[in-house]
């Protein structure tokens, strides 16, 4: 399907066909997302409903003690709004064994990759036990970025939103008629208690998607100091983007392999 530009209907159909390929290609039996109360992985599960059918999409909400109280709340009026299941299923007992772990030690940047890891094992392991393809909820801007964590939440059978900058996601949001209090949040990883997206970038959204935007567009020619930071981010983040280094020759994989691997 061949979309013109600014055709927002025909590029969202886009995605739905490549969620059903997969989903057909693989012999799912279902999609599992994770759900953190935020608009990434509502527009992401809302794409996955409409392709499959909300029978077929369950959510997961994975808080820990320093979660929003008000983000599980908004996860389930957007299953409602969906028509999709959905449970909570809180992580904290699961961090309090990895504190038990000889020599463990605690900060945020550590505390907060763990968690991303402990959600992505969760979310595999109901895969594995239903026949399930894990959906992923990373937007554009913070892939590029390297605003994710490795085998975290940048792990997946599919990404329908990786081609979408973060600011388009909003306009997405609103034609899926994402509720608005998911809408209208700060972005948040919920690593810790007050934490935004912006304020740990250290750059607002808008000024990261025009600066990425410039950059491509212009051959990665940084011409502001704010596009000299975004690509500093984008160049020290590219491991994050690529198959770990080997030397191994691998061939191309059949088509029909098993969901939830």
């Amino acid at each position: 399907m061949m979309c013109r530009d600014g055709d927002l209907g025909c590029r969202m159909g886009q995605v739905e066909q490549m969620i059903r390929y997969a989903y057909w290609n693989t012999g799912s039996k279902g999609i599992v997302i994770g759900l953190s109360g935020g608009i990434d992985s509502a527009v992401a599960a809302a794409f996955c409903c409409q392709a499959v059918g909300p029978a077929n999409v369950l959510g997961l909400s994975l808080p820990t003690e320093v979660s929003d109280p008000a983000d599980t709340r908004d996860v389930g009026e957007l299953c409602s709004t969906l028509g999709m299941t959905y449970k909570v299923i809180d992580i904290e007992p699961m961090l309090a064994a990895y504190r038990g772990m000889p020599e463990f030690r605690e900060s945020p940047y550590l505390l907060g990759n763990l968690m991303a890891r402990i959600r992505m094992t969760v979310l595999y392991y109901h895969a594995n036990r239903d026949s399930r393809l894990v959906c992923g909820t990373s937007n554009r801007s913070e892939y590029m970025l390297g605003y994710c964590t490795k085998y975290g939440d940048n792990a997946a059978d599919i990404q329908p939103i990786l081609h979408l900058y973060k600011t388009d996601i909003y306009v997405v949001a609103r034609e899926l008629g994402i509720p608005a209090p998911i809408l209208e949040k700060t972005p948040s990883a919920g690593l810790w208690k007050g934490q935004s997206d912006e304020a740990e970038i250290g750059l607002s959204y808008a000024e990261i998607d025009a600066s990425l935007r410039a950059l491509e567009s212009h051959n990665w020619r940084a011409e502001s100091p704010v596009e000299r930071k975004v690509f500093a981010l984008v160049q020290k983040s590219g491991h994050k983007r690529i198959s770990a280094p080997n030397l191994l020759a691998v061939p191309q994989k059949p088509a029909g392999t098993s969901p939830g691997n």
